[in-house]
């Protein structure tokens, strides 16, 4: 579950000193702009990826839930414990949450300082969307209800999004998205909203 951020985060200063005799120097630096976040709401509950933690979902009153394996191939569930400690500068991937019985999310967690589980930033989402379409309106992207967003509502939503077959992606400085959508009714039903993390994804953080 427990994938290390590697260490490296890089500061970059930038300096410049004007001197003059009566005069006063002034420095101008332009920032690039920030990348625009696109929220999603479950049951009217907004959730950032990458400023929202898990205890917004645990407060709720969804369970998140982790399943993990045993040596004989049985699978357990079992609720997370938010008062968990989590290591600093640590990737936590393998959660879950049932929105109905057949629609859930795939949850990612990042920490940057040491702290319990509930206060772990969420990360990634993944939504998959099952059932009747009619029931997917709980879930809203961009403010739009997921059962309303059909290819041509995408494009207009997202017109930066590179476009492919019943598909869009975005892989932006910060943050990634995809959409997929169904051969069947043309719907949105599975999406993913991510920010970027420096990972060590060999899993020993050096």
């Amino acid at each position: 579950m427990k994938k290390k951020i590697a260490a490296g985060l890089i500061m970059l200063l930038s300096m410049a000193f004007l001197a003059g005799c009566g005069q006063s120097g002034e420095t101008s630096t332009e920032e690039e702009p920030a990348e625009e976040v696109y929220p999603v709401s479950v049951n009217g509950i907004e959730i950032r990826v990458g400023e929202t933690t898990v205890q917004t979902l645990l407060d709720a009153g969804y369970s998140v839930t982790v399943s993990e394996m045993d040596s004989n191939n049985q699978i357990t569930q079992y609720e997370i414990d938010p008062e968990e400690q989590l290591e600093a500068m640590s990737y936590y991937s393998g959660a879950s949450m049932w929105i109905t019985d057949s629609t859930f999310a795939h949850i990612s967690m990042a920490t940057t300082g040491a702290t319990r589980m509930g206060d772990a930033v969420i990360a990634r989402l993944e939504f998959n969307m099952g059932g009747e379409p009619e029931e997917w309106g709980i879930v809203s992207l961009n403010g739009v209800p997921v059962n309303e967003i059909n290819q041509k509502k995408g494009h207009e939503m997202f017109p930066d999004f590179s476009i492919y077959d019943y598909y869009m992606v975005k892989y932006g400085n910060e943050y990634n998205y995809s959409l997929h959508f169904s051969q069947q009714n043309d719907l949105l039903y599975k999406f993913s909203v991510e920010r970027d993390y420096d990972v060590d994804w060999n899993g020993d953080g050096q």
